[in-house]
């Protein structure tokens, strides 16, 4: 995967959170088979490396990515695991350089211009925005592009189908982040066709501008 199609692969990414790797598999068939294939399983918990990994050997469909990189060690970690991309909710310029040697695509997050403007100093194009909502929402991405029309974004923090597509229909918007397709009675019940039919709704979705 080029790291330049990162952002094209769907126009929503599920971010995950999984407390038993064995559900894994069977969670990233079910986002699949619903049209969206990339997945961003996030380091919050204990279980999250086996479930890239489990993930990375049994779905090769799926492009499973790790969130909440926040340091050089989950980085190497996370790739050894068989992450196809990585997500971090901010950077630093020692992440960002074990990112860059990662050989694998990923988006550093951002929440301010200043944050957008030191990225593309160091030749990164494609962010995250975190908090979404809480650090602005689409009237402040809306704001960064005409200054910025180089960056694009896939924001996440506070989305939903209510909301997705106002992020979606941005030029400088590639794909949102969220959760709602995996809610957790479902994630419980193990209930993998509710998930797929969400899924298949969050795929519906389309971004607007240059992007998909």
């Amino acid at each position: 995967m080029a790291a330049s199609s990162l952002l094209d692969l769907a126009p929503v990414v599920p971010v995950v959170v999984l407390d038993d790797a064995g559900d894994a598999v069977p969670l990233a068939r079910a986002l699949v088979a619903g049209g969206l294939p990339a997945i961003e399983v996030t380091l919050r918990t204990p279980a999250a490396l086996d479930a890239i990994r489990a993930i990375a050997e049994a779905v090769p469909e799926a492009v499973v990515g790790a969130g909440t990189v926040i340091t050089p060690e989950q980085v190497k970690d996370s790739v050894a695991a068989g992450a196809r991309f990585l997500v971090s909710p901010g950077w630093t310029d020692v992440l960002l350089e074990a990112m860059k040697a990662s050989g694998v695509p990923f988006l550093p997050g951002v929440s301010t211009t200043s944050e957008v403007v030191a990225l593309l100093e160091r030749g990164v194009r494609e962010m995250k925005f975190f908090p979404a909502q809480a650090a602005g929402g689409t009237a402040y991405l809306k704001s960064l592009a005409g200054p910025l029309p180089q960056a694009r974004f896939c924001p996440t923090g506070g989305i939903g189908p209510a909301n997705a597509p106002d992020y979606l229909s941005l030029p400088n918007v590639g794909c949102v982040g969220g959760t709602w397709m995996l809610p957790a009675d479902a994630l419980t019940a193990r209930d993998w066709g509710r998930i797929e039919g969400l899924a298949r709704e969050a795929a519906g979705l389309s971004a607007g501008g240059t992007c998909r």
